[in-house]
C-alpha cells in the first residue's frame, strides 16, 4: 500500500511539472481541467454539455433570439462543480472550443449572477 501511495505521490509531482511546462495559451481548457482534478469522463461531460448547448444556440439563432441567457444558466446549472464558468468559457474559447457560442456566453456572464 505504501508503494502505490508513493508512486501516486510520484506521478501526481510529474502531472505538475508538466502542466508548468505546456503552453498555457494554447491549451487554457486542457490546462484547467489538469489543475481542477477533472477525470477523463467529466471532461468528455463538459465537452458534451458544450454540444448540446452548441445546438440549442444554433436553434436559437435559426428562429432569431437575440439573447441566449437561457443557454448560460443551462450550461452553469449543468457545469461540472469543479469548474466555474466564466474561466471555463474563456478557457474553451481561447482554446478553440465552440468558439461562436462561447463569444455569446461570455457576452452574458458579467450579467449572470447565480
Amino acid at each position: 500500500m505504501e508503494f502505490i501511495n508513493e508512486r501516486f505521490k510520484q506521478v501526481q509531482f510529474q502531472q505538475e511539472l508538466l502542466l508548468k511546462m505546456v503552453d498555457r495559451r494554447k491549451y487554457p481548457f486542457y490546462s484547467l481541467v489538469i489543475e481542477r482534478g477533472l477525470v477523463e469522463e467529466e471532461m468528455k461531460e463538459v465537452l458534451s454539455l458544450c454540444e448540446e448547448v452548441n445546438k440549442g444556440y444554433e436553434e436559437m439563432k435559426e428562429e432569431g433570439f437575440v439573447s441566449y441567457l437561457p443557454l448560460l444558466i443551462h450550461f452553469v446549472g449543468m457545469l461540472n462543480i469543479k469548474l466555474e464558468p466564466k474561466e471555463t468559457i474563456e478557457a474553451l474559447y481561447y482554446q478553440g472550443y465552440y468558439r461562436t457560442l462561447m463569444v455569446e456566453l461570455k457576452k452574458l456572464v458579467p450579467n449572470y449572477s447565480d
